[in-house]
């Protein structure tokens, strides 16, 4: 898998934690109570995105293929009223 980068950011004093972003994957955030488990969450968060990108391209090459054609049908005219 590409290496990525992922600015982390450590919370509050109060608050704790860590937080992440990717910078490759905009979306991707991970957050966490310590450094591991927010990389853990910020690798679900891009693998995730990935995965949904990787449907949604697949839902666009199906469609054009499973919709059958259609084909315009002739307008009747219309009699002229006297």
């Amino acid at each position: 898998m590409k290496k990525l980068t992922a600015i982390l950011h450590q919370g509050e004093p109060d608050e704790g934690g860590y937080w992440a972003t990717c910078l490759e994957v905009p979306g991707a955030n991970g957050q966490g109570e310590t450094k591991e488990e927010k990389a853990a969450q910020n690798e679900k968060a891009v693998r995730e995105l990935k995965e949904r990108k990787a449907r949604a391209n697949a839902a666009k090459k199906t469609v054009g293929k499973t919709a059958a054609p259609t084909q315009a049908k002739p307008q009747a005219k219309n009699p002229k009223k006297r």
